[in-house]
């Protein structure tokens, strides 16, 4: 493929995307109510981690070595990073699996498009809007208590969290993959908060063996707390070494998903 040909083909993707974030856009202008009292109770089921945090802190107690705030803007990226993903992944696993159960895949497999593409574009979850916002504004208010943060580490977390953005959209690809053969799988989503949640709390107060499975393997460590490390001045050289894991995690999730689909055979998977 020439290179002119590779720019036009990036192109209309682009506009396909694009048309498609306008008519989520415009579906949430039509039904304004549904959008405000969907954003907000997203934003209500994520915002129990930091009320919990809250309380800790003030009852007395506390995750050795980190502040209140220090705490507070873990669990904000972490926020950022899953409002974000859902925003643009966050309709994967659902389209995925109610096509394949009512046997109505191949209608996606006709279209002149990547099917992956596809399904994440026309699911852009404008929903999600609110708990992303919430994440930033949550952000903003820790980092305005932990100190003055250097221009180097505002680009030492943008990298970070650029990475961990990477492994919820591969994680999020990897369970959508799984309805291919395993269809009544509603429940893998709870499975995977479970994880998740690691990623929300200090990894030093997890055992050695968590910590290491958290940055090389399923490195949900780099969803909140490295990014916040990384702002914070409390990165490691070691720690660099988590972010190739995220990008291979979120190319084994986009493979994972085209060689499934490959072994799609209709109802039932």
């Amino acid at each position: 493929m020439t290179y002119e040909r590779t720019v036009l083909y990036m192109k209309r993707y682009m506009d396909i995307y694009k048309q498609c974030m306008y008519s989520a856009l415009q579906s949430a202008a039509a039904y304004r109510m549904n959008f405000i009292v969907s954003s907000l109770i997203t934003l209500a089921g994520n915002i129990l981690f930091p009320l919990v945090t809250l309380l800790i802190y003030r009852a007395g107690s506390s995750f050795p070595g980190w502040s209140l705030f220090e705490v507070l803007l873990i669990q904000s990226v972490f926020t950022m990073s899953s409002g974000l993903t859902s925003l643009i992944f966050g309709g994967v696993l659902w389209t995925t699996m109610s096509h394949v159960r009512e046997g109505s895949f191949e209608v996606i497999l006709l279209k002149p498009l990547n099917p992956l593409f596809f399904i994440i574009a026309t699911t852009f979850s404008i929903d999600s809007v609110g708990l992303f916002l919430g994440g930033v504004s949550l952000f903003i208010f820790s980092a305005m208590h932990v100190g003055a943060i250097p221009v180097l580490f505002w680009l030492q977390f943008a990298g970070m969290f650029i990475a961990g953005t990477a492994v919820l959209a591969g994680l999020s690809l990897m369970m959508a993959a799984i309805s291919f053969k395993w269809v009544g799988n509603s429940r893998i989503s709870e499975l995977a908060d479970s994880v998740l949640h690691i990623g929300k709390y200090p990894l030093p107060v997890f055992p050695k063996a968590v910590q290491a499975v958290a940055t090389l393997i399923i490195p949900v460590g780099m969803v909140g707390f490295l990014p916040a490390s990384a702002l914070l001045g409390r990165m490691h050289a070691s720690d660099y070494a988590a972010i190739l894991p995220c990008f291979l995690f979120l190319a084994a999730g986009i493979w994972i998903y085209r060689h499934m689909i490959r072994l799609y055979e209709g109802v039932g998977g």
